[in-house]
């Protein structure tokens, strides 16, 4: 391995302004930077007048992961994939289970890792498809842009786990390069974004955009209590989503557990979860997944003849019944990437 030299940034990702400045365009903040100037990712730079992305080859997490583990249900079932984050978040989430690289500016990895021996890696294990996850990867997009590419020439695919913050320049670079998307819709609140976040409400822009470029796109939110557990709240986001990506959209609905700088409040109770799955339910969402609890409720029925398709248990698959994009009962298309 080589020592990294800092990747500067396509110019179709930042825009040059005058004296001096650039505006970096790989995620909603649209930071405008002087020179020396670091965006609120901590990890984009304006050095010289060029955007530089500083953690381009700097991987601080890898690991080969369950595809449900992202958690994507209509993707590849039962496969998994290499899943890599680096150091750096254009969020502020005090929630973030990811902290201790999320929220870190300082790279420490001296190893410089290059896009074809991520790819390698991922051949070697055998995964079907490449991760971007852990941190937000628009910020590191330029990094897993490069490694989508070569992945691509191996047919391996690639599938984003984020936020919802990346800007409308890159939603409109992923065709062709980016798969699938999974994308935290964390609350229907602007202000909750603002000030809690510390970032733009512009997720329900991004999953519009996602499915119009031709994404699979699954949506997670994290129920947590006093936050966005309110039946009314959750019906404005399963309301979203029926009317705005589909009714065939996943939805998976997560427990919150007491993590980072947000230990004041208690788990997510079975009972919200369960309520929060039947306004789903009732909003005409005909894929509702409840995770991380153990319940039974992450089974894909049939949405025509209600047969249970594709059985879990965790992470693992019990049972994958689904042929050729079908329903094998009554022949009925289900949504998803299968192969």
């Amino acid at each position: 391995m080589k020592t990294l030299t800092p990747q500067i940034v396509s110019e179709k990702f930042y825009r040059k302004l005058s004296g001096g400045k650039i505006k970096c365009l790989l995620c909603r903040h649209y930071c405008e930077l002087k020179e020396g100037q670091t965006g609120v990712c901590g990890v984009n730079k304006n050095e010289s007048g060029q955007l530089v992305n500083l953690v381009y080859g700097k991987v601080a997490a890898l690991n080969i992961d369950p595809i449900e583990k992202k958690p994507l249900y209509h993707f590849l079932p039962g496969t998994t994939a290499l899943s890599l984050g680096t150091v750096g978040c254009n969020m502020q989430c005090s929630f973030c289970q990811n902290w201790q690289i999320s929220q870190e500016k300082t790279i420490l990895q001296k190893d410089f890792v290059s896009p074809k021996q991520i790819v390698d890696l991922a051949l070697k294990y055998k995964a079907k498809s490449i991760a971007y996850t852990y941190n937000e990867p628009t910020i590191f997009y330029p990094y897993a842009r490069d490694i989508a590419l070569e992945a691509k020439t191996h047919g391996i695919k690639n599938v984003f786990v984020t936020n919802g913050i990346e800007s409308i320049e890159v939603v409109k670079d992923m065709p062709g390069i980016i798969d699938a998307a999974n994308v935290d819709f964390k609350a229907y609140d602007e202000a909750y974004y603002r000030r809690e976040l510390k970032a733009p409400f512009t997720v329900r822009e991004t999953l519009r955009l996602m499915k119009q470029v031709g994404l699979w796109v699954e949506v997670t939110t994290l129920i947590i209590p006093g936050i966005n557990d309110a039946p009314e709240h959750l019906k404005k986001i399963a309301g979203f989503i029926a009317r705005n990506l589909g009714t065939e959209t996943p939805w998976h609905l997560s427990a919150f557990h007491p993590d980072y700088k947000m230990q004041d409040r208690s788990a997510t109770s079975v009972t919200t979860l369960e309520q929060a799955y039947d306004i789903a339910v009732k909003a005409g969402l005909k894929f509702v997944y409840v995770g991380n609890v153990g319940l039974r409720k992450n089974i894909t029925y049939c949405p025509h003849c209600h047969q249970a398709l594709i059985e879990r248990v965790g992470y693992q698959i019990l049972s994958n019944k689904i042929t050729d994009g079908k329903c094998p009962y009554c022949q009925t298309k289900i949504p998803g990437i299968w192969n």
